[in-house]
């Protein structure tokens, strides 16, 4: 009998502990499964976004040269006044260079210049100018005088890069003039001197071709071989 109580007793002892295990084996498979589930996540597909175009910003990767620089400084009948505008925009720029001038003068003083435009104030002309990268312009600027004397002329204009106005740069120039004889034409815009040479009166061209010829006739009598003479003598 004892032992039949002890038996049942094993057998009772033995399934209470075998049932904490069983389920503490279903609780770690049911973790399992969840964590499998969780780390598989749902890869949906996305738009791709268009990126919008950053525009460049206009500058120079070498600096242009842009001067102002005197040629003729005094005037008289025969010559005008002259300045040159000289501007040069490197090659290695990819932005063309603009850039804008004023010359102001006293009044008795023109200024014409191919490009340039009166201003709305007397004596005040003003011109804008371009120039695409690896090329070079040069403006002359010519100066006439109505009275001798010495007068200044001011100078003055800005440059930028393309249409970055922002990144403008100055320059300035102010230059003494001296006009000994006034302009044969002060209002006309076209350079004096520029005919060249005068023509020679027909009188001098005349005797200048009478006395060539005259040369080339003596220097061929010159040339001429002695006559000589021969004598027959009879027997």
């Amino acid at each position: 009998m004892n032992m039949k109580k002890l038996a049942i007793v094993c057998v009772l002892l033995l399934c209470l502990s075998v049932v904490p295990a069983m389920a503490q084996e279903n609780d770690t498979a049911a973790n399992v499964t969840n964590i499998t589930a969780t780390a598989t996540p749902t890869i949906e597909p996305t738009a791709t976004a268009t990126a919008t175009p950053v525009p460049t910003e206009a500058k120079f990767r070498v600096g242009p040269t842009v001067t102002l620089r005197p040629v003729n400084d005094v005037i008289n009948k025969s010559q005008d006044g002259l300045v040159e505008l000289y501007m040069n925009n490197p090659s290695l720029n990819d932005v063309t260079l603009t850039a804008d001038v004023q010359v102001s003068v006293p009044s008795g003083i023109h200024v014409y210049g191919a490009g340039f435009a009166s201003g709305g104030a007397a004596g005040t002309v003003a011109g804008t100018f371009t120039v695409p990268p690896g090329t070079v312009r040069t403006i002359h600027i010519n100066i006439k005088g109505e009275k001798t004397g010495t007068f200044t002329v001011h100078f003055t204009g800005l440059y930028w890069p393309g249409g970055d106005k922002d990144a403008f740069q100055q320059i300035s120039l102010t230059h003494p003039l001296t006009v000994k004889e006034p302009s044969p034409k002060p209002l006309d815009p076209k350079p004096t001197g520029e005919d060249g040479a005068k023509e020679l009166p027909y009188t001098y061209i005349i005797v200048g071709c009478l006395a060539v010829i005259a040369i080339v006739v003596i220097a061929m009598m010159l040339k001429k071989p002695p006559k000589t003479e021969v004598v027959i003598e009879e027997e």
